[in-house]
């Protein structure tokens, strides 16, 4: 539980450090930067060595090695690029474009784009330091060894690229992603509901009300330090937004009781993150609308790929039942100075279930595979799915009337959705 809840239940700052190192040039920047001090200090720790190694032929090779370096480093580099740039694409065109977020954070690329910059920087600086002179004859062996440790983790980058290469960018590999980004906020929407804050109350008519200061979707908020306000300002404070909505200036994404100086206000509002784009971490409902775009996009008929809308119904299976398993583990709200919704469970199958079932309505496996979802679903936790799986399996139903040409296919689905409705 430890790893998740402090994903999702991160203060502001931290969340936005934790974005910033999501971002590419970040590693690539550390990476360089360390790969250029360890070819500088060669140059200066080389004198204090307080015995000379006398490999002579260490220290005459070295300058061929760090020349074959910054030479294939560079090509590396830029072939690595073209196929980072060719995975992006290709999961905008084939999967969806939400998905090209998770293959810009994915460790493994961004590692290996920051190791073959890094050698290459510091190969570069080795040639002109060589060329200047700055190295001694110990300087050189220091940098040798250097070398062999560079050769040595470029060597162990190429082999772990060569293996992801396999996959990146594929439909099953950003399928997986999707899914294992979307399990934290599931689990901690189950264990701890509302970011940790209380049940929904009643908001009284003078209550203040606290737009939102942009235009954008809601992707964070700081709910501790909402309840850290509330709490210095004798205040009860009212979510009216989650991760997730749309909000703008004449929609308050905030109501407090009583009415809170202009500078309190400043800040309960700093505590709601506004941005263009949704993020997955406190919003689950995105990560399953995510997943049917998937499905959506192979089941339209340039694609006809039923078989992948099977494998997302799969996954999101395991993200729903995951979601029960946390809720049978649920915890008290800590921040009991803030109010908040509850995850709606029929938002959460109308995003994921509806697009799959109207655009596999006319294929019988798709609707099928459906129905074994949500009877595994209503299976698992009648109390807390059963009331969405019947309403669904209705809409189910409905739609292979329609739909399906076959009178065996409609027959099955119709009394399979039949036997959901009635439990």
């Amino acid at each position: 539980m430890g790893k998740d809840k402090g994903a999702s239940l991160l203060g502001q700052t931290a969340w936005l450090l934790r974005q910033f190192r999501k971002k590419i040039w970040v590693r690539a920047s550390l990476f360089s930067g360390a790969a250029v001090i360890v070819a500088l200090l060669a140059a200066f720790v080389g004198p204090y060595l307080p015995y000379d190694p006398s490999l002579t032929l260490a220290a005459g090779s070295v300058d061929h090695i760090l020349n074959i370096l910054a030479t294939s480093m560079l090509a590396v580099t830029t072939f690595s690029l073209s196929i980072m740039v060719a995975a992006y694409s290709a999961a905008t065109s084939n999967v969806t474009p939400r998905s090209t977020k998770l293959l810009l954070t994915d460790s493994v690329a961004q590692n290996t784009l920051a190791t073959f910059v890094g050698s290459f920087l510091f190969s570069i600086v080795g040639v002109i330091g060589l060329a200047a002179g700055i190295y001694g004859g110990k300087g050189r062996i220091i940098l040798f060894f250097a070398t062999l440790v560079v050769l040595f983790v470029i060597v162990a980058t190429l082999l772990r690229w060569i293996e992801q290469l396999g996959k990146f960018g594929r439909v099953g590999d950003t399928i997986r992603r999707v899914e294992e980004a979307t399990l934290p906020a599931f689990r901690q929407a189950g264990r701890l509901p509302r970011l940790g804050a209380q049940p929904q109350v009643p908001i009284s008519n003078q209550a203040q009300a606290i737009n939102a200061a942009r235009c954008g979707i809601v992707v964070h908020i700081d709910v501790a330090r909402l309840d850290e306000i509330a709490k210095e300002n004798d205040l009860t404070v009212h979510l009216g937004a989650m991760p997730g909505s749309l909000v703008h200036p004449s929609r308050p994404v905030i109501h407090v009781q009583p009415s809170a100086a202009d500078g309190v206000v400043e800040d309960l509002r700093a505590c709601v993150t506004v941005e263009d784009d949704r993020e997955f971490e406190q919003d689950p409902r995105f990560g399953v609308i995510v997943l049917s775009e998937i499905a959506s996009r192979a089941l339209s008929p340039a694609v006809n790929d039923p078989g992948t809308a099977i494998e997302v119904l799969g996954a999101g299976l395991r993200v729903f039942l995951a979601f029960a398993a946390a809720a049978d583990e649920r915890e008290d709200g800590p921040f009991n100075h803030v109010h908040a919704p509850d995850l709606n469970i029929d938002d959460l199958f109308l995003s994921f279930f509806n697009p799959i079932t109207r655009d596999g309505a006319a294929l019988a496996e798709v609707q099928l595979r459906v129905l074994v979802v949500l009877q595994a679903l209503g299976g698992r936790s009648p109390a807390m799915f059963g009331a969405a799986v019947a309403r669904h399996a209705a809409f189910v139903a409905e739609q292979a009337k329609r739909s399906l040409v076959m009178d065996h296919d409609r027959c099955l689905i119709v009394a399979t959705s039949k036997e959901l409705m009635a439990r």
